[in-house]
């Protein structure tokens, strides 16, 4: 778990020289603009501080940032008057607008700290709660006393539309747990609630027209009317539209089990409990299922006010329709060619009913057709080049592609995450001085069909260049190639699976090895070809089209997601979607943002009343049986979560993808990544390139000889605990590495080496405890790898 000390915010707020583009205060997303002073100083701050607004009334927000300030100082704060002389925060808002935020909400602010005080200025008050976040983050409990440094910010979002989903229908969301979750967006700045409130495994909200979907297919567990526009009104008190989602025509189980004559074919239905793509999908013949529509949209729009709602609109199974002889006549007679067609109709339709009652459609990729009007926006799980042709065609999109947080995956994978899809500036252009070689390859996975492409590696007058091919994806550049020894060879590609390094041997020309996907490692075969491939170029809209990308959102689908550990999946990730929705592009320092991030985290857990931390404690004295969960934080510095969709592909293998699968394993409290092993990253490169670099050797021997000294207690308590016996393994291996990392590290430090024989053995020790154990993954073996392969006598 990210920890940040005060130590840390010292350092932060104490260097002179800002980073360009991000810079060294605790901010995030990172301003627009920021100046400190040449003559750098801070605001000194008591308990006697003071708040004064003008210009609108936002409600309670005064008492909030008090009451933020108290909860970040452990201060009392003394009572203000309502209209204070000399108040130590000013905010000033220039124009008076409705409470309610809508798509062109103006949220530009300017903030300046100095010897005076606090001056908050905003054009609207969605600027000041902007800005009030910004100046929260600021204020640091120094060594000497509390206080904000000096310093000149003019703020203003790159994307409009910079949003969450919650998934309350695979796994129920408590009101209290969606409230916090609201709150730790207005923390980031995020800016849209995308609430998704039906799917196959539950309808979750009441329907006074059709009421049998809350008593047949919710298990009890559902919103009323009043319990959602309590929602909307927390939220829109925090400058955060609301946007739910009914997902129509297919994701529709629960509508089957409830009204059987809207479907495509006649049942018998039960309640749906395993996760996939299913097959009840509505009758868009039928003139029932628009009454429906109509009345869901309707009820939906009396309770959320904002101007889009979400329909869905993905992955729907036509083989109802093909098999019912009256809609493949229906087909003929209005002359649709396919299912693609049939639902474009349903949608052209549905898009009628939603301008009846004021609203605008939002659906994922599958809806996007030309028979639709320009108003509709499209949501892209399907990916840039996806998202970059409903851009050049002049449709409006959003991301969500790379932003899934309900798959464990690195923060910095999120966040080299680009809205806007890139175009490869002729990388893959072979001239005659280069020297090219093209390998096929096919990876089995645990769940659905092998990945199959090819990549090229390209040797040019600067050195190594190459690019991947997956089949059916536009062609990507490749990043990071090491030749490992005249054979094995790895690079590094962000890919719609996450973060994936093959680390393949290309000898005899035959392709072996593996793909490194996130943490999990996928086998892989191959063969050399005998000419570069040509591939499909990606879709970059030009500069005019560029403006129809609205933004995104952060998805957090709720298969492997329960309310226990809602936090520990979100936060504090979530920072790193929301400062590439609102930063510049050019805001990228990968260790910036985990620095800064390391301070979110922490910020977040004292002022905003985010639960990771909390949550992560309770699962593992659960766990453990105990209060003393020491034995675990520490066995979780050296492991993570099997990253990408593997944990939900190995519980597909195991029959348990579904709904009761119970989410209480070790893996289930761990955050997506282990700050321990990126800090252990760090120092083995500093001693791989200096061996005389002592304090990163130290470091070193000290985080093993940590988990040496944790393993007998770690046991004791696999051994209390059913739930824990299946870590049994990881904790014995996590010992091993710890003894093979002593031993690397010192023979690094001396400059020694080991034969071919005995890197071979370690090699294969590290390979064992690389394997996924109860959906767990030893992360700490990538960092031994570096230190084994610098003991190789070059």
């Amino acid at each position: 778990m990210l920890r940040f000390s005060l130590i840390t915010a010292g350092l932060l707020l104490g260097t002179s020289a800002l980073a360009a583009p991000a810079g060294d205060l605790p901010l995030m997303p990172w301003p627009a603009h920021v100046e400190r002073p040449a003559k750098q100083g801070a605001l000194i701050l008591s308990d006697n501080l003071s708040v004064s607004i003008s210009g609108d009334d936002l409600g309670d927000a005064a008492n909030r940032l008090r009451q933020r300030i108290a909860l970040q100082t452990g201060w009392t704060l003394q009572p203000q008057t309502d209209k204070p002389e000399k108040p130590t925060i000013t905010i000033s808002i220039a124009k008076k607008v409705k409470p309610q935020p809508l798509p062109d909400s103006d949220e530009s602010y300017k903030l300046t700290v100095d010897a005076n005080g606090v001056n908050l200025t905003a054009n609207t008050r969605f600027g000041a709660l902007r800005g009030m976040e910004t100046l929260l983050q600021l204020i640091q409990n120094g060594a000497e006393n509390t206080s904000i440094p000096w310093v000149s910010i003019d703020d203003s979002p790159r994307f409009p539309w910079r949003g969450l989903l919650l998934d309350s229908a695979r796994h129920f969301v408590p009101l209290e747990d969606i409230k916090r979750q609201i709150d730790g967006m207005a923390a980031a700045k995020l800016n849209v609630l995308h609430w998704h409130l039906t799917d196959d495994q539950g309808w979750r909200f009441t329907s006074k027209r059709y009421p049998k979907l809350t008593q047949l297919a919710s298990d009890g567990l559902f919103y009323t009317p009043e319990q959602m526009r309590d929602v909307v009104r927390y939220a829109t008190a925090r400058g955060i539209r609301v946007v739910p989602e009914i997902d129509m025509p297919g994701h529709a189980s629960a509508i089957a089990v409830a009204y059987p004559e809207l479907m495509s074919a006649p049942g018998p239905y039960e309640m749906e409990r395993h996760w996939g793509v299913l097959k009840p999908v509505l009758d868009p013949t039928k003139d029932a299922t628009y009454t429906f529509a109509d009345a869901m949209v309707s009820e939906l729009a009396a309770i959320f006010p904002d101007p889009y709602l979400h329909i869905g609109g993905d992955e729907v199974d036509d083989t109802q329709w093909k098999n019912n002889t009256a809609i493949k006549q229906f087909m003929r007679d209005n002359k649709l060619a396919d299912s693609h067609a049939l639902q474009a109709y349903f949608n052209r339709k549905l898009e009628t009913l939603l301008e009846k009652h004021h609203r605008q459609m939002v659906g994922w990729d599958e809806i996007y057709h030309p028979d639709l009007p320009k108003s509709i926006l499209i949501q892209s799980w399907q990916g840039q080049d996806a998202l970059g042709e409903v851009a050049k065609h002049g449709y409006k999109g959003i991301l969500s592609t790379g932003f899934y947080l309900d798959q464990p995956q690195s923060t910095a994978y999120h966040y080299r995450n680009e809205i806007v899809p890139q175009g490869l500036n002729g990388m893959d252009i072979i001239a005659d001085s280069d020297s090219a070689q093209s390998w096929t390859f096919s990876m089995p996975r645990l769940k659905g069909k092998p990945v199959e492409g090819s990549f090229t590696l390209v040797k040019g007058v600067s050195g190594w260049r190459g690019f991947i091919d997956f089949s059916g994806k536009s062609r990507r550049a490749v990043d990071n190639i090491e030749w490992r020894d005249d054979n094995q060879v790895s690079f590094t590609v962000d890919t719609w699976m996450g973060e994936t390094r093959p680390v393949v041997n290309v000898s005899d020309d035959k392709l072996t090895g593996y793909f490194l996907v996130g943490n999990a490692r996928y086998p892989i075969s191959g063969a050399r070809l005998n000419e570069v491939p040509e591939g499909i170029q990606p879709t970059v809209p030009d500069a005019d089209q560029q403006a129809n990308l609205l933004g995104g959102e952060a998805a957090l689908w709720a298969e492997n997601v329960i309310a226990p550990v809602l936090d520990i999946k979100l936060w504090p990730r979530a920072f790193a979607v929301a400062e590439r929705l609102w930063s510049a592009q050019d805001v990228k320092d990968i260790d910036n943002m985990y620095t800064r991030l390391q301070a979110m985290d922490s910020w977040t857990t004292v002022s905003v009343g985010l639960q990771q931390h909390s949550q992560q404690q309770a699962q593992f004295t659960r766990l453990a049986n105990n209060a003393d969960t020491v034995p675990l934080q520490i066995l979780a510095q050296a492991v993570e979560p099997a990253q990408y969709y593997t944990r939900q592909h190995l519980k597909f293998q195991a029959g348990n993808y579904h709904q009761f699968e119970p989410l209480n394993r070790y893996a289930d409290a761990l955050t997506a990544e282990s700050a321990t092993v990126r800090q252990m990253d760090k120092w083995v490169e500093r001693l791989v390139s200096d061996a005389e670099d002592t304090e990163s050797a130290e470091a070193l021997r000290h985080v093993f000889t940590r988990w040496q000294n944790n393993t007998s207690d770690a046991l004791a308590l696999s051994e209390s605990n059913y739930q824990l016996k299946a870590i049994k393994p990881v904790i014995q291996e996590v010992d091993k590495l710890a003894s093979i990392g002593l031993r690397l590290t010192d023979l690094v430090a001396r400059q020694g080496t080991l034969d071919d024989k005995e890197i071979a053995s370690i090699q294969n020790e590290l390979d064992n405890a690389a394997k996924i154990q109860d959906e767990v993954v030893i992360a700490a073996v990538y960092p031994l790898e570096k230190l084994l392969r610098a003991t190789r006598n070059q």
